[in-house]
């Protein structure tokens, strides 16, 4: 993978991109979730780069995307991400976000309609109004104080172990926050940025339609918020299929690799030639 950096007022953006040596097979764009790096991504890029374009980034205020001014939204994201692939060359690739990586696929979708061949939701949910519930929203909005008072160490293992189940899951997602250590204002404030970005394009109650085929993913023990919940409800009223991930948590493509790898797989075979 080679890096690059694509420049804005707020900060520069940090992205990663590798082209098989043959091949004119789909794009697949990776997009973590947040307070996650691009090194979530490590197992499906080492199996996936042979054969498919790939481009993963540390989304803005993550990672090597340090420092960068928290004043924008998700819809900047989404402008900021169509720049960047404009500048690769990669026309209508798949889109697969994690969490807050999937809702940024949806503001991408909502922004640039028929601009994606496909995408692919891992343990994240619809962004649409209806889904979710005033009291959810009002919690999404003041959550910065909330990670601001607990004790740092405690709040980065709780994460870790939050977020995934397996030995290598937990394992990454601490390692991926220790890049937080001795700047626990930072991380709360990226969080709380994060949520409340959210809560405001779900407020906007715009369609966010997916306008190319999609599959969800979701671990069996995802236990974040209300993620399998809403997964159910979303495969039910769109019509979207969705795979549960055996002895898988919020990160399901690192604790089962493999098998999100392989239904990723059917999905481009089947959905996205």
């Amino acid at each position: 993978m080679v890096e690059r950096i694509f420049a804005t007022s707020r900060g520069d953006i940090h992205y990663w991109t590798s082209a098989p040596q043959a091949g004119d097979r789909a794009a697949l764009v990776f997009l973590p979730g947040l307070t996650a790096d691009h090194r979530l991504f490590d197992r499906q890029i080492a199996y996936f780069g042979a054969e498919h374009p790939l481009l993963v980034w540390d989304a803005p205020g993550h990672g090597a995307t340090r420092p960068f001014r928290l004043d924008f939204t998700l819809m900047d994201k989404a402008r900021w991400l169509h720049a960047i692939l404009e500048r690769e060359g990669m026309a209508r690739p798949v889109l697969v976000g994690q969490s807050m990586g999937g809702y940024v696929a949806q503001a991408y979708l909502q922004r640039f309609p028929g601009a994606a061949r496909g995408f692919v939701a891992i343990d994240s949910a619809p962004l649409q109004r209806r889904y979710v519930t005033a009291a959810e929203l009002w919690m999404l909005r003041r959550m910065e104080p909330v990670y601001r008072r607990m004790p740092w160490d405690w709040l980065r293992r709780s994460a870790a172990r939050g977020c995934a189940v397996s030995p290598y899951g937990r394992a990454l997602m601490g390692e991926m926050l220790r890049a937080y250590d001795g700047d626990q204002a930072g991380y709360a404030a990226l969080a709380g940025h994060g949520y409340q970005m959210l809560a405001v394009a779900m407020e906007a109650d715009l369609p966010y339609a997916i306008d190319c085929p999609a599959l969800l993913i979701c671990g069996q023990q995802d236990r974040a918020a209300s993620t399998r919940r809403y997964n159910r409800a979303w495969s039910c009223t769109a019509g979207l299929p969705v795979f549960w991930v055996p002895d898988a948590g919020h990160n399901s493509n690192t604790d089962q690799p493999a098998l999100v790898n392989a239904a990723i797989r059917r999905f481009l075979r089947r959905s996205c030639p």
